[in-house]
């Protein structure tokens, strides 16, 4: 809950008001009564045991650091049932986000000069013991105090990295453009995931553009655009320098923060110079509240052909002035040929003469020699707004804390593994397959089903508080063919255990709608294996595919809803090929596949297996060799890209990768894998971009069928 302004906080810190607010809590400005000085209180709203140690922890090490270029952590506490505080130096000045807007890019050299000063911050965070990362470098996050000194704020997010592992609780902001592709969801980070951030917020504040986020550039092979194309007054050097930062892959970037500035600072011969200098470089500072009240516009990047004219003639005149003091030509010379040029080619252009004139002539000379313009040509300057306010010009800006947020949408932070962090899954254990749940951590394993014929192939209602489920299950089978199974339904306590109508043949692949109203489910109840939809208020049993009917030997089954419901992707096996569909409709009956998902390179491969993305933009499928020869792995392809364009491997090595499903927030991915030649199958999760493969099980016993439980949807 956001805090009222004149509460006490901690019996210490008057909170005088709210300077921004995120998914984790806000940051407030307040007077430390003990000191009575301002201090900059941010706020974290998760209060969890493990959150508490770790914030402690953490706090500690963040307040023992000392460097120029970063605000002191002064205070750090816990109120139970409330929240977590840091309190920080509260810095004066603008943030690079409001530079930005205020000027629309900044200059090369403030730009190097900023990159420079972060770091040496970074690098002073990444040398500590243990070391400490950032993860949250943007432009909201750069700070410049009225006298040009550059800070680096916000350490609600920083970590630290302990032995081979980075911490893996609370918060990580997924800031779009500015993260790099392996800090989305929990992936491993390090030093160079700051040095991509940092190199992210330069090219920002050079070009006034939000670079393609860094996951998009992994998963679609989607390009960085060059920096140079948005802004061609950057040099190439600098930009080729910022570009080697912002490499998708850590290991094509810089290593440490220090190559990335010294490589910054030699890429203009303007700031070589500064190369071996202590931390404290300076840039322009912002202006003063004053100087924003009568400021004019920023000009646009495109200016009219009058202002080039008169931009060229004045600085062709500086130019005559300097030559003047060597030469015998008089300086009123000069001055008048070039001022008969222009006034010849304006009379041939165009009537604005005097408006050009007073561009490039003295004040005094221009009021007194060239018409005035009347009030209706120009606005008045008191009513002349000032673009990067969004009150009138009079109103002083008041100053932002050290650690405001950016604007910037940030999602809320990801628990371990993403949604509520669990998963079900199949596991052997006990002699025969039952359910259990489970922590992305593998911690918190506890049995769900006691089946006495065994159970598997569950999967989750909607709400997450189900599972759907298959009996008899007494074994892995090969090929996944339960005969004389049904379908069962559990609450995620295990009890309320129903069975739902029974058919002759077998019922399994179960796949609980997005609405909660409907299983889809492969059955052999007319001899061959077909998809079917259960509506789970009247049980009645609509048949969706009849592969029967098109050939004997065909068959359809495995089918997986999109995220809204309306189709169903599913296997569809026509003589020797096995391939993906989808249906058009999912509620009515069908007698052949509707439209074919993925063209396969060669019909010597086999597709199974879809599962879609959280968002729908995906469906990820196992593939393998169509005898069976080679392990599965997994791909990968957008559903608009159907028909037209070749799925792409997911790199998560080794193989075998099968029956993958999608954490609640899409950034990570369960799957079950034997990469020894044991056959013995165990639980794993990775990134969606392949990175960080970890091993959640090591049961001798066959773990298999792992499916996340999905986060309860919000009003």
């Amino acid at each position: 809950m956001t805090l009222e302004t004149n509460t006490l906080l901690n019996g210490r810190y008057l909170i005088v008001d709210i300077l921004g607010q995120g998914g984790m809590g806000s940051v407030y400005r307040a007077t430390d009564e003990n000191l009575g000085m301002e201090v900059a209180v941010k706020e974290n709203l998760f209060t969890t045991d493990e959150y508490a140690r770790q914030f402690r922890l953490e706090a500690v090490i963040l307040a023992s650091l000392r460097h120029p270029n970063l605000p002191r952590v002064t205070d750090h506490f816990v109120i139970p049932d409330q929240g977590q505080y840091l309190v920080m130096d509260y810095i004066e000045g603008e943030d690079l986000r409001q530079r930005m807007e205020r000027m629309g890019s900044i200059s090369e050299e403030d730009a190097i000069l900023i990159g420079a000063s972060i770091c040496d911050a970074i690098n002073y965070l990444h040398t500590r013991k243990p070391p400490v990362l950032h993860r949250d470098i943007k432009p909201g996050n750069v700070k410049i105090t009225p006298d040009g000194h550059v800070y680096l704020v916000d350490f609600g997010l920083a970590k630290l990295i302990q032995g081979s592992q980075t911490t893996t609780t609370g918060a990580r902001a997924m800031t779009p453009g500015y993260s790099p592709p392996e800090q989305y969801g929990t992936a491993r980070t390090d030093p160079r995931s700051d040095i991509y951030s940092l190199g992210a917020t330069l090219y920002a504040s050079l070009t006034g553009t939000i670079p393609e986020d860094g996951l998009a550039r992994v998963m679609d092979n989607l390009q960085l655009t060059p920096l140079r194309k948005h802004n061609t007054n950057v040099s190439r050097r600098l930009a080729s320098v910022i570009e080697k930062a912002m490499e998708a892959y850590p290991d094509d970037r810089y290593q440490n923060a220090e190559e990335f500035r010294r490589s910054l600072l030699t890429s203009s011969s303007k700031t070589q110079r500064l190369l071996n200098i202590d931390p404290g470089l300076s840039v322009s500072p912002p202006p003063t509240d004053e100087e924003l009240a009568t400021k004019e516009p920023p000009k646009n990047n495109k200016n009219s052909p009058l202002q080039e004219i008169a931009d060229s003639l004045t600085a062709v005149t500086g130019k005559m002035r300097r030559r003047s003091r060597q030469s015998s030509t008089p300086l009123g010379v000069w001055i008048g040929v070039a001022l008969l040029v222009l006034i010849a080619w304006l009379l041939w252009q165009n009537n604005s003469l005097p408006t050009a004139l007073a561009s490039i002539l003295p004040p005094s000379i221009a009021q007194t020699y060239l018409p005035q313009p009347t009030q209706t040509a120009t606005r008045p300057p008191e009513q002349t707004a000032i673009p990067t306010q969004p009150a009138a010009t009079t109103t002083p800006v008041p100053p932002t804390a050290t650690i405001a947020p950016s604007p910037t949408p940030s999602p809320e932070p990801t628990p371990m593994g993403g949604g509520t962090g669990q998963i079900a899954f199949v596991s052997e254990r006990t002699g025969i397959p039952q359910i259990y749940l489970m922590y992305a951590d593998s911690s918190g394993l506890r049995p769900i089903t006691n089946e006495q014929d065994g159970a598997c192939q569950p999967d989750w209602s909607p709400d997450g508080m189900k599972l759907v489920y298959i009996v008899p299950c007494r074994a892995k089978t090969k090929g996944d063919v339960y005969e004389n199974s049904s379908l069962y339904i559990i609450n995620v306590d295990g009890t309320g255990r129903t069975a739902l109508p029974v058919a002759i043949g077998g019922d399994f692949d179960p796949a609980w709608s997005p609405d909660g109203k409907q299983i889809a489910f492969t059955s052999l109840r007319n001899g061959a294996m077909d998809i079917y939809v259960i509506n789970l208020e009247n049980n009645q049993v609509t048949q969706i595919t009849d592969a029967r009917a098109i050939s004997a030997g065909f068959y359809a089954r495995y089918p997986a809803w999109d995220p809204f419901g309306r189709q169903l992707a599913y296997t569809f096996k026509r003589g020797s090929t096995t391939q993906l569909w989808v249906t058009t409709n999912a509620s009515t009956n069908v007698s052949k596949p509707n439209d074919l998902l993925v063209v396969q390179p060669s019909s010597s491969m086999a597709d199974y297996l879809p599962t879609w993305s959280p968002d729908g933009v995906y469906v990820i499928f196992n593939e393998t060799n169509s005898d069976g020869s080679a392990p599965a792995w997994l791909m990968r392809i957008r559903y608009e890209d159907r028909n037209t364009k070749q799925a792409v491997r997911v790199p998560i090595e080794p193989p075998p990768v099968k029956d993958a499903s999608f954490s609640s927030d899409g950034f990570w991915l369960v799957f079950e894998s034997w990469p020894d030649d044991s056959y013995n199958q165990d639980i794993y999760i990775a990134t969606i971009t392949g990175a960080n493969r970890q091993r959640l099980t090591t049961d001798p016993g066959d773990d298999f069928d792992p499916v996340w439980r999905p986060l309860p949807k919000t009003p």
